[in-house]
């Protein structure tokens, strides 16, 4: 089936006697055993799992091609999951431009147990001289935040299973809508589902699919499962009806981001547009080749220093400067001064996530903060 019909329809898992159409709440935290001490609903305990949570996995594993998914409290836990599945002593290549909550749980949480390069793997051809005897992951991030990176996930998978390596890949700017990692060779794909698979900012989670149910992935599911950063039903149930919609969204995203993003790089306030749907991205071929669509993610330099780029940011009416992304609503942060201390973001970088406004009313919002 076709992206929109299995975002419809993978999710619902009712047999109710009620009949209900859509896949209902399900809030019980246990379940009745039978006479032998089995579950006939498949269902134990909610930690464990749950009918919200199983038809939310069900339908993030068919729009990510898998073999089973793990959803979790929040992105940053699901990330977090896979790091807790290293033996201690691993050493994992990361890209150099990560999502800034990533790399602090690395350089942080797990700065005793885990030894990491942070490298730029755009540049592929590099990346076998950083494998040691003891490395075990490649996490990839790709479009990366907030620089927009593009990196070759073929690739990068090639390299990886040459060297019986895990690649990870962080597919949250891109979406299920707009690329499949695992048919590029990932193992592991991660999303933060807060951001386009929820898409109207109202409801935290994260994910992980998996190509194969093998013995890593069995750890992380006991990760999830005996860890307990589960999302409520609730959560599940909100982003199993934002996900009906997703296709549809992703593409108002993706129109109204080329669009902004080509009227953003004539703009002679402008210094520079990070967005791989432009031709004048460096890695724009690799994104055409691996991605449908380039979603509603960009970054801007604006000329001048960290001041031009703020007035900016204050200057706007109809963006919300908030942190996150992937919702209806357009935001607008500048995003070295979210990441604090120690980023190698630019100061003069805004990040935007381009929302389903009118584009005329964005653009025109934006040439009025510029103009002033």
């Amino acid at each position: 089936m076709h992206t929109e019909t299995i975002a419809i329809h993978a999710g619902n898992l009712t047999h109710s006697a009620t009949g209900d159409v859509t896949q209902p709440i399900s809030l019980s935290t246990t379940f009745f055993r039978d006479e032998n001490g089995g579950y006939p609903g498949g269902h134990m305990y909610s930690r464990v799992s749950n009918p919200n949570r199983s038809a939310l996995e069900k339908v993030l594993t068919e729009l990510d091609k898998g073999a089973d998914a793990c959803a979790f409290s929040s992105g940053n836990t699901a990330g977090m999951a896979i790091f807790q599945a290293l033996a201690p002593g691993s050493h994992i290549i990361a890209p150099d431009d990560m999502y800034w909550g990533f790399k602090k749980q690395l350089l942080s949480i797990f700065k005793d147990t885990l030894s990491i390069d942070f490298i730029d793997l755009t540049d592929s051809g590099s990346v076998e001289s950083y494998i040691k005897s003891n490395t075990v992951l490649i996490w990839v991030e790709t479009p990366s935040n907030p620089l927009l990176k593009i990196t070759d996930i073929a690739a990068l998978a090639e390299i990886a299973h040459q060297h019986q390596l895990i690649l990870a890949c962080d597919s949250t700017f891109a979406s299920p809508s707009f690329q499949s990692p695992i048919l590029h060779g990932a193992d592991i794909v991660m999303h933060s589902s807060t951001k386009y698979i929820g898409g109207h900012s109202d409801v935290l989670g994260g994910v992980l699919v998996t190509a194969a149910q093998n013995e890593f992935w069995e750890k992380i599911r006991n990760i999830q499962q005996v860890g307990g950063a589960v999302p409520s039903p609730f959560d599940c149930f909100l982003l199993l009806r934002s996900i009906k919609t997703l296709a549809y969204r992703m593409r108002g995203h993706n129109e109204n981001g080329m669009a902004f993003a080509s009227y953003l790089e004539k703009h002679p306030k402008i210094e520079a547009v990070y967005y791989p749907g432009l031709p004048s991205h460096p890695q724009h071929e690799i994104a055409k080749k691996q991605m449908s669509g380039f979603g509603g993610m960009l970054s801007v330099l604006i000329k001048g220093d960290a001041e031009n780029a703020k007035k900016v940011v204050n200057k706007v009416k109809l963006f919300a400067q908030a942190t996150s992304l992937g919702g209806v609503e357009s935001l607008i942060e500048h995003r070295a001064s979210v990441e604090g201390p120690g980023t190698k973001t630019p100061q003069n970088l805004i990040r935007i996530s381009v929302g389903l406004e009118h584009i005329d009313d964005i653009i025109a919002d934006f040439e009025h903060a510029l103009g002033e």
